[in-house]
């Protein structure tokens, strides 16, 4: 028998699903793109030109896995002989590269041709600086507490970047002397006032 009353064992305001209910259907889509791409392929070059695609792609994927963990690896070290500054120099490494290398690296190893072309898009170095950027724009857009813990690393980094010799951070702001006329001291330099504690 059914009646207008709701369901007494339903309590509360319905549940709102959020993006991660679409996820097994996305995985499903990929899945047939990646065997649709792969029959595309086979009928047109064969299925050994196929078996030594995604072998190439294995191979490659995991050299760049290697040696994107090894430079990660000793950035790790140097950092930690110095006392946790980052090395100077390294500024791909110091913004997350070694990530979105490793991250490409694993998409090569994944059997299919779409993964294989986003692994490209994520190892070579102009579309992974464009990937970097655009992800780092859509985490600090992010209001949740990915965006926040995002914003946290970037100001602990940029305290790294201010610490003297003995290890204290000085809070400031740079002065640039710049616009001073020829001949007058500190021409060309900079000097740091402390900020207010």
């Amino acid at each position: 028998m059914t009646s207008g009353s709701p369901s007494p064992h339903r309590s509360g305001p319905p549940r709102r699903r959020g993006p991660l209910v679409l996820l097994p259907l996305l995985i499903a889509a990929w899945a047939l793109l990646e065997i649709w791409l792969l029959i595309l392929v086979g009928d047109a070059a064969g299925g050994v030109t196929v078996f030594l695609l995604l072998l190439a792609a294995l191979v490659l994927g995991a050299v760049v896995i290697k040696h994107a963990g090894r430079r990660a690896w000793q950035r790790l070290a140097e950092s930690l002989q110095r006392g946790g500054e980052p090395p100077a120099g390294d500024e791909r490494a110091a913004r997350g590269g070694h990530g979105l290398t490793m991250l490409g690296g694993l998409l090569l190893m994944v059997p299919g041709l779409a993964s294989d072309v986003l692994g490209l898009l994520c190892v070579f170095p102009p579309t992974a600086a464009l990937l970097r950027r655009a992800g780092a724009r859509y985490v600090t857009s992010r209001s949740g507490p990915l965006g926040a813990a995002f914003e946290e690393a970037r100001t602990a980094r940029e305290q790294m970047r201010m610490r003297r010799g003995d290890g204290r951070v000085v809070q400031g702001e740079v002065i640039r002397d710049d616009e001073d006329g020829p001949g007058e001291p500190g021409e060309g330099s900079g000097e740091v006032r402390p900020g207010q504690p």
